[in-house]
């Protein structure tokens, strides 16, 4: 059917970021669409372990953007934090040797000093936090802010509780502009779709949807896979990984890097992570990679290796060359606000950038200054 529908605004794209714009733009009373070619939650959300967290953020804006969305999410939780199995378990940053924990400690000092709570773990205290972590381990850091959810539950709740109007299974095809040349909409395989204000919350498909505004976001796809084992008791407490994680998350590397990434879900299985590498949107099985994955986590819990992992899946994290999403309007093209280029932090950053986002719309005063994610700060041709 075509139709020509019209709002206040439309939001490209149904995952988690998507979801929050919405939710957040909807309660400050705007008339919202959110539009996607595929289902609620069908890409990077959907395939993603839902984490929320503070751990890995160094001191700067992404940590207080992580800072916000905490809150908010704390706060989410009390309206549906069952339907979307929002755990607050907190993280344990693990390390190996002396060495690591000496910077892992130097890490948490910055950290708390911007607000994070971090705790120093010795190593003959790491068992009452987690019984089964490997013996050997230098000691950690606790982090009780970070938390996790189930992330295409979480989509789906939010974008139902926000009342927007939903529309996918619909391709946009193009960018509408108004007379003064400003993006007044989009146009879809099935209809146009008007409004004053359009949001590109689309992923690692933004920069496509900027092209088409006439505008360049170097959003680049960042694959990474997770490993999903079978059912089992609770045996994993908190989100556990290995203190090398935050220096594969900030390089720029193309090439494929993994670290050990284990957390127990609600609903049993233990999710095992994670890989990162640039190699567009291949979506072919990289034995290497989930090779990578088992080694590491039976490294860090040694009784997965009688464990059987019943399937994996792979993701395409949204990447930015500054690893800093880019969260606002774009001047380049009036009307036309981004919310996108996370990468793997954008389960837990989406309470804060839709919160963000609804307040730009709204006119009012932003409770971050977003200048460190502006949308133009990339040089309109590659280098």
């Amino acid at each position: 059917m075509i139709e020509s529908l019209t709002c206040d605004v439309v939001v490209v794209g149904a995952g988690m970021v998507g979801a929050a714009c919405a939710w957040s733009a909807a309660r400050s009373g705007l008339d919202v669409i959110v539009v996607d070619r595929g289902p609620v939650a069908g890409g990077t959300t959907g395939a993603g372990e839902g984490n929320l967290l503070v751990s890995d953020k160094a001191p700067g804006p992404e940590l207080e953007l992580a800072l916000l969305s905490a809150r908010l999410w704390s706060e989410l939780a009390g309206e549906l934090g069952r339907a979307v199995e929002y755990e607050a378990k907190g993280g344990v940053v693990v390390a190996e040797t002396p060495e690591a924990l000496a910077g892992l400690e130097t890490f948490a000092a910055g950290q708390r000093a911007a607000g994070v709570a971090a705790e120093t773990v010795p190593a003959d205290r790491l068992h009452d936090l987690e019984p089964r972590l490997a013996p050997g381990l230098a000691g950690a850091v606790h982090y009780p802010q970070d938390a996790q959810v189930m992330p295409a539950l979480a989509a789906a709740h939010l974008l139902r509780a926000s009342g927007a109007r939903l529309r996918t299974g619909r391709t946009v095809t193009g960018v509408l502009r108004g007379p003064d040349d400003a993006v007044r909409g989009v146009r879809t395989d099935r209809g146009d779709l008007h409004a004053r204000a359009v949001v590109n919350a689309a992923g690692p498909w933004a920069g496509e949807l900027a092209a088409q505004a006439g505008v360049r976001l170097p959003v680049l796809p960042r694959r990474g896979y997770v490993l999903v084992t079978e059912p089992l008791p609770p045996r994993v407490r908190h989100k556990v990984y290995a203190a090398d994680y935050v220096g594969d998350v900030a390089s720029d590397s193309a090439a494929l890097r993994t670290s050990p990434v284990v957390e127990g879900t609600a609903a049993g299985p233990v999710l095992i992570g994670a890989s990162r590498e640039r190699v567009g949107f291949d979506r072919s099985v990289s034995v290497p990679a989930l090779r990578a994955l088992a080694a590491g986590a039976t490294r860090l819990f040694p009784f997965l290796a009688g464990v059987r992992a019943v399937r994996a899946y792979v993701g395409f994290r949204p990447y930015l060359p500054d690893h800093l999403p880019a969260i606002g309007p774009d001047p380049r093209a009036p009307g036309l606000l981004h919310a996108c280029g996370h990468e793997g932090a954008g389960i837990g950053l989406s309470t804060g950038t839709g919160h963000l986002i609804a307040q730009l719309l709204s006119g009012e005063r932003t409770a971050l200054d977003l200048t460190a994610f502006r949308p133009d700060r990339f040089p309109e041709e590659a280098p």
